[in-house]
């Protein structure tokens, strides 16, 4: 330990001392420290955290020293040659980026965050009772009603966690009444994989949109990719080694941009292209929405596919192969170059 004088270490002292006795001069960035004891200088380099100092004291031990702690007291108290005194104080200003903010209605939010599992179910219930049941079998066990099967479905992808763990909601859903028997975990898998349910599952989402059509006028289009726990595999040939990742699927969707209701929703493999797709979304939504405007990137909307949504005075803006805004009439004004704003 560094001995000590009344509180304070030597090397201070002696710093003090230099401060004191010494003329300490300021040469560009560095300070001109003359030596105590012989005739000698040392050059002080004073950074906004650390200093250094070319005497053998700092360059051996790594410390503190009193060349260092004499132009810290300098910096901090210059003499001027009338006599009078020139403090330099060092401060340390924190730049602060002021951030926009909304005022929250948190009694309201947290009704809605309280009560949301449970007015989920029943307007789940409510929208799977429309669903018309198939013909059923005369023979064999009966079937599970297509709207349980439905509900249970989607209630399970909701709960986000496993098959397993999911039974607890799922028998709390059937005594509550929203389903009339509630299914295995197995039962509910196989149903998540029956190709059959897709048009019903779009049918729903197109149903659900519908009471929000008198707000909704602008609306947004783009996809995102949904990993599966399937593989696929492939050779390498530049690298000369078999590569695997897990597979994915696609999803392309239409939602209102003020309240993010989806309008239509294409699933298809992870290679496929977004523009192809475009027309049709737009002619679903068209079909319950009056359409203002939709929003895209120019991937969804190349220059060769948007003659699709184009009537022939239209078709005439298109001079060269850019994706540049093009005006539509109401009720559907098409901008290509906008870029899409995440709301999923």
């Amino acid at each position: 330990m560094e001995p000590t004088m009344n509180g304070t270490s030597t090397r201070q002292q002696r710093g003090l001392e230099l401060a004191a006795t010494r003329t300490i001069r300021q040469n560009g960035g560095l300070w001109i420290v003359p030596s105590q004891n012989g005739a000698g200088t040392y050059r002080v380099h004073m950074m906004p955290k650390i200093a250094s100092c070319t005497c053998p004291d700092f360059e051996t031990r790594g410390v503190t020293c009193k060349h260092i702690f004499a132009v810290t007291y300098v910096m901090k108290r210059e003499q001027n040659a009338d006599g009078s005194e020139t403090v330099t104080k060092m401060l340390t200003v924190t730049a602060t980026t002021e951030r926009t903010t909304y005022p929250q209605n948190w009694p309201a939010y947290n009704a809605a965050q309280t009560n949301e599992k449970s007015k989920f179910q029943s307007l789940l219930a409510d929208l799977c009772g429309g669903i018309q049941e198939p013909q059923t079998r005369k023979m064999g066990r009966p079937s599970l009603p297509l709207s349980d099967a439905i509900f249970s479905a989607t209630f399970k992808v909701y709960s986000t966690v496993s098959g397993r763990r999911f039974m607890t909601d799922l028998r709390e859903a059937e005594t509550n009444g929203f389903i009339s028997k509630a299914p295995h975990y197995n039962s509910i898998f196989n149903y998540l994989e029956n190709p059959e349910l897709t048009p019903i599952l779009q049918t729903l989402i197109t149903q659900s949109s519908l009471p929000l059509k008198s707000v909704e006028t602008d609306f947004a289009v783009d996809s995102s990719g949904f990993v599966t726990s399937r593989f696929v595999r492939w050779y390498d040939h530049k690298y000369g080694q078999v590569r695997q990742q897990h597979d994915w699927v696609k999803c392309h969707l239409m939602c209102g941009v003020k309240t993010n209701i989806v309008t239509a929703v294409e699933i298809h493999d992870r290679n496929a292209n977004d523009s192809p797709l475009l027309p049709a979304m737009v002619e679903t939504t068209a079909r319950n929405f009056q359409m203002a405007e939709v929003s895209a990137d120019t991937r969804d909307t190349p220059v060769k596919r948007m003659p699709k949504l184009l009537n022939d005075g239209e078709r005439e803006a298109l001079h060269n192969e850019t994706a540049r805004p093009v005006q539509m009439p109401r009720p559907l004004q098409r901008r290509p170059g906008d870029i899409f704003q995440s709301c999923v």
